[in-house]
């Protein structure tokens, strides 16, 4: 089996490739040229890398042309919350035009590969106290210009599948983390800098931004095997939340990081850290994939919160401070 993997050398894309790679699949992906590959350097050499501008439809065509794979896992996205605010058009382009370029070039091509849409759970945006946990059918109130962005993902998803009958499965993923996580994101954040303070390169202070929020939080690895069994068992055109169903207080989080490390801090919050708007609590039920797919998250959020910050101590050992 053929499978092109956009955004291969991110978070999720990188943990994916290496999913299927344990499963015997062809794994081919989608690079851009000024993309850093050391989240695939222990199995590049056994994937298939193509350089290519999701923006640019004939870029994505030829591509999709010379693979012609028969599922997609469409990753790539400008995928921070908080710099959506700050690139807001950038935002927007590269993650509606993208996927429509998806779209266009597998109906000039009159192939019909299965393809995966990473939504999103911040397409919920504004949660009500009596609607968590947070079906499918919520309404959808998106507070950033990501939020907007993935609801127009998911509503072009399904308008193409209707329309075309493209083979496609929407999944909103809640928050996923673990051991390759960029360092812009708060679980890495918080974690990169225990591993700084342990080794003495900064001071004994960690910043933080709303620490009141409370997220849903799942692995990575149990994501990218979802991602999978979404393509294999789930209905084409309909949509399914990838979530564990139970949620965490960032401060929580943050003081269950701070207890895998014998280092005393202060926590300080950070002005710059805070958003415009924020999403409040996001937890989400994941009832209805578990019941199409037989799925379960299987690994504890605190060994991925172990695995983290063990992965930033090997980082910070090693001197790679670059954010990822």
């Amino acid at each position: 089996m053929k499978v092109l993997i956009t955004g291969i050398t991110g978070f999720v894309g990188s943990h994916l490739a290496e999913f299927l790679l344990s499963k015997g699949v062809e794994v081919h992906g989608i690079e851009r040229w000024r993309s850093r590959t050391e989240n695939i350097e222990d199995f590049q050499e056994k994937i298939t890398l193509h350089e290519c501008d999701i923006k640019d439809f004939h870029s994505v065509k030829n591509v999709i042309s010379k693979v012609r794979p028969e599922k997609i896992f469409h990753l790539a996205a400008q995928s921070f919350v908080p710099t959506s605010w700050h690139a807001p058009q950038e935002t927007l382009t590269t993650n509606i035009i993208g996927q429509l370029n998806i779209f266009e070039a597998v109906r000039d091509l009159g192939i019909n590969p299965w393809i995966q849409l990473a939504c999103s759970s911040e397409e919920y945006g504004m949660v009500l106290e009596n609607e968590v946990p947070i079906k499918e059918t919520n309404p959808l109130r998106p507070l950033s210009p990501y939020g907007v962005s993935k609801v127009a993902q998911d509503l072009l998803g399904y308008q193409y599948h209707e329309s075309y009958k493209l083979n496609i499965v929407r999944t909103r993923a809640f928050n996923h983390e673990g051991p390759r996580r960029g360092d812009v994101f708060v679980t890495s954040n918080f974690a990169k800098q225990i591993a700084e303070i342990e080794k003495g390169i900064k001071p004994a202070v960690i910043y933080v931004g709303n620490l009141e929020a409370r997220r849903d939080y799942t692995d990575v690895r149990d994501i990218v095997r979802a991602y999978w069994l979404s393509t294999e068992k789930c209905v084409a055109g309909e949509v399914y939340n990838i979530c564990s169903g139970r949620d965490w207080r960032i401060g929580d989080m943050l003081d269950y990081l701070i207890g895998l490390s014998k280092t005393r801090v202060e926590v300080k919050q950070d002005p710059a850290r805070m958003r415009p708007s924020d999403v409040q609590i996001l937890l989400g039920d994941n009832t209805k994939f578990s019941k199409q797919t037989g799925w379960k998250p299987e690994i504890p959020f605190e060994k991925t919160m172990t695995d983290l910050l063990n992965y930033w101590r090997e980082k910070v050992k090693k001197g790679n401070f670059l954010t990822r």
